[in-house]
């Protein structure tokens, strides 16, 4: 809904770029070439692929997830703070977008780091669990359809081992949560999964007001 943290005005927002995310030269190429893209609102902003960035390192992350990469800024982002053994795998259902990220990763030289799966998240993540991959993945990042984020986490949370965490975005919705107003399927959707975390016993969690809000899960 938004690419830049909500509620900043905007020469407050400029300064914590400048002072606060240290962005690439290659993520700084790929956000200027998608800023023309009629879905870039989708592209997450500079300080959040920061904030990954140093949560993948932290939590010394080698196997990844992501559920939605429209022109792979989170991907790159993720990728780059990645080992030489980091490996994400990638879903996404849109070849026209993800070509656009294909061609950033090749570019950065993280190409091969990235396991791009292109059909509905859901079968892949299935596929995953399927071929015994439970319990054997350290970081998620989730930023798909709204309706599906529920159904998202819950296979994210079979594949991460204990102690690894999923970064959920967009959970603000522009403000949308709290406008009574607003009954819109996607931010029921939102509503809901947010309810449903704060109260889920299996996580630790944390929502912050970065980009469009992200929350953390840390699977216990």
């Amino acid at each position: 809904m938004t690419t830049k943290s909500i509620g900043l005005a905007e020469p407050l927002y400029r300064y914590l770029i400048a002072h606060g995310a240290r962005e690439p030269a290659v993520l700084a190429a790929l956000r200027e070439e998608t800023a023309s893209h009629p879905m870039v609102r989708m592209q997450i902003s500079p300080d959040q692929g920061a904030l990954m960035a140093m949560l993948v390192r932290l939590v010394g992350a080698r196997r990844c997830l992501e559920v939605g990469v429209f022109t792979g800024y989170s991907s790159l982002a993720v990728a780059l703070a990645l080992p030489a053994d980091g490996r994400i795998v990638a879903c996404d259902v849109n070849e026209e977008w993800t070509d656009i990220a294909r061609r950033y990763w090749q570019q950065a030289g993280v190409a091969n780091k990235i396991d791009l799966q292109l059909r509905p998240a859901l079968e892949t993540l299935d596929s995953l669990l399927s071929d015994g991959a439970a319990g054997t993945f350290d970081f998620a990042f989730i930023d798909a359809d709204k309706t599906s984020y529920e159904a998202y986490v819950e296979r994210a949370l079979e594949l991460l081992r204990p102690g690894g965490l999923i970064v959920v975005d967009n959970v603000l919705w522009g403000g949308s949560v709290v406008d009574a107003d607003n009954n819109e399927a996607d931010t029921e959707a939102i509503r809901a999964f947010n309810a449903r975390r704060v109260a889920d016993e299996r996580v630790d969690l944390v929502m912050l007001p970065v980009a469009d809000g992200v929350t953390l899960l840390r699977k216990r």
